[in-house]
């Protein structure tokens, strides 16, 4: 039925029909006539204390949902304030709809009040975007926006919408089709690839699994794992792909690339065959790319096509979506191996484990030494709830969660992996347990990450969101204090916060969340167990730690995976 509205209405009603159950969001002088249509819809508005928040928040969400995530945001410093959220978004492929007010399409270019060329600045930070000055283009507009960032690729997609196209009427019957004859993601590879694949995959020797994100984005977790029992393959999971198959699977070597695991780094160097899936070859994966996995040939699945042969040469490249390619190559395994078992590698099998046991990832806590945070993520894995979502920031601390802590499950860890954003955690973390109410969310966080967006924790009181956030306060930029003792000669340039200002626990109660501290390491256990045991309410958790400590294993910047170092000793 036709009905007059308003183009914050159809807005609205537009977001409604995607099946949106919450956004993000700030309002401002632009976005008001969106925000009173917001009033009368059932969609839950979560206010962040920062637009850079909302766009955290609402990638969280869809990162432990797989759903698209959206931010609400003015025109000016509002939209501005979402470019490092929707940069973070593009490089992790996380599809999220960032809806930003402009001013009136009369007045573009005449500098007005809360003015800028929003959609100019956010183009090379998402996979595409819109700006709508007419009020009939607002719900076709909508819809591609969803389609877009939730289909092939997935990513950030913005939608510029004028004030007087918000404020607008126009006779509106319902969702509109919207044509996009240039946008046709791949989803099944081509068979003749598939069929070359799996000859090449049965000829090898020393094959690996290489895997990632892109496993997480299009669910494809079971197939990953069917096909790497079927062909026998070990798998290493990258800082994005955490999760994709469960750590305790005995073909699971761990995470690959500079604070990698031994095996995983090694296996790969040492491989005759990657079989590379919803992968990208990132420098932090790969170190030198020339000298990068030299013996081995590459079977590169991706869905898209911009990323085969960016970095390294594929011998097999396969374009298409993740899961369904996956599904193809069991198909086709199944065909080939007939009633045969899968090929049993025992050499190779056999130099993995003593890989394993000669190089385990370890630590060491001194009963009477300073707090190591390995140990804190240790029992925080050990006492978290069955299903719990772990959210790191970046650092060290973020190395230490993804080595430390067993993730059995996609969509239970949650970073910033591409664009590598502090102050990621605390917002992310809250958007994740909006998404996933029941769960149990953890942010592990470093003090220098949580100085940044720790304001989001009164959005999480105010709107009764029990995220806990466990603080690894050591008093300095972690990681970059960890390169300049080691390249720096210890200038310490920059990089030394406070064990003491801000006082955490107190501002964690002023903010309305509980507050524990540990100083040490007996009371790590202790102060783990009162976080946890709190519901109502977030939690913030500080453990005052050893300022000195290193992440190893370590592989230089841009150097070899041949020269894996240990420990400090070893460089």
């Amino acid at each position: 039925m036709t009905e007059r509205k308003h183009g914050a209405d159809i807005l609205i009603a537009s977001l409604t029909l995607e099946g949106v159950d919450v956004v993000f969001g700030v309002p401002g002088g632009a976005i008001l006539k969106a925000y009173d249509s917001l009033v009368d819809s059932n969609i839950r508005h979560i206010l962040a204390r920062h637009e850079q928040g909302a766009g955290h928040m609402a990638s969280g969400y869809a990162h432990a949902t797989g759903r698209v995530g959206v931010a609400f945001a003015t025109s000016g410093p509002g939209a501005t304030n979402l470019i490092t959220p929707l940069a973070d978004a593009y490089m992790d492929s996380i599809p999220v709809v960032a809806i930003t007010a402009q001013v009136g399409s009369t007045s573009i270019g005449l500098d007005a009040f809360q003015e800028a060329h929003t959609w100019g600045i956010s183009m090379p930070v998402t996979k595409h975007n819109s700006i709508v000055t007419r009020t009939e283009e607002i719900s076709s507009t909508i819809h591609e926006a969803f389609h877009i960032a939730s289909t092939g690729r997935p990513g950030p997609v913005l939608v510029d919408i004028t004030k007087d196209a918000l404020a607008g009427e126009v006779d509106w019957n319902g969702p509109d089709e919207f044509s996009l004859p240039g946008y046709k993601p791949s989803v099944k590879g081509h068979a003749r690839q598939v069929a070359a694949a799996i000859d090449m995959i049965l000829d090898s020797e020393r094959p690996v699994l290489y895997v990632g994100g892109g496993i997480i984005r299009s669910e494809a977790s079971a197939e990953l794992r069917q096909f790497a029992e079927q062909q026998n393959i070990p798998v290493v999971t990258t800082l994005m792909g955490r999760g994709a198959i469960p750590d305790s699977h005995p073909l699971t070597l761990g995470m690959p690339g500079m604070h990698g695991c031994y095996t995983a780094i090694t296996s790969m160097q040492k491989s005759d065959l990657l079989v590379a899936v919803g992968v990208r070859f990132d420098d932090r994966v790969t170190g030198d790319p020339d000298t990068f996995a030299p013996l081995a040939k590459v079977i590169h699945v991706d869905v898209d096509p911009a990323e085969i042969g960016k970095v390294r040469n594929a011998d097999v490249p396969i374009v298409g979506d993740a899961k369904a390619v996956l599904a193809q190559l069991v198909a086709r395994g199944s065909r080939v191996l007939g009633e045969r078992p899968a090929p049993s590698r025992d050499e190779w099998m056999d130099q993995i484990r003593e890989w394993q046991e000669n190089f385990p990832l370890a630590y060491d806590q001194d009963p009477d030494g300073p707090i190591q945070q390995q140990y804190v993520i240790d029992q925080l894995n050990r006492a978290a709830p069955e299903g719990s979502i772990v959210v790191a920031g970046v650092g060290q601390h973020q190395m230490w969660a993804s080595q430390f802590w067993s993730f059995e499950e996609p969509k239970s860890w949650i970073n910033s992996g591409g664009l590598g954003t502090m102050g990621y955690a605390v917002p992310a973390a809250v958007g994740a347990q909006v998404a996933r109410p029941d769960a149990t969310v953890i942010a592990i966080d470093g003090d220098g990450c949580f100085q940044m967006t720790f304001q989001e924790l009164i959005t999480a009181a105010v709107e009764q969101i029990p995220v806990k956030v466990a603080v690894m306060n050591n008093g300095n930029l972690g990681m970059v204090r960890q390169w300049q003792r080691l390249f720096y000669n210890e200038r310490y340039s920059g990089s030394v916060l406070s064990f003491d200002v801000p006082n955490i626990p107190m501002l964690a109660e002023a903010m309305g969340c509980a507050a524990f501290r540990a100083s040490t390491p007996d009371e790590v256990i202790p102060t783990i167990d009162k976080a946890l045991a709190v519901t109502d309410r977030p939690v913030v958790m500080e453990f005052v730690c050893d300022p000195d400590a290193m992440v190893f294993p370590m592989v230089r910047a841009g150097g070899s995976n041949d020269v894996v170092y240990m420990g400090p000793e070893d460089l």
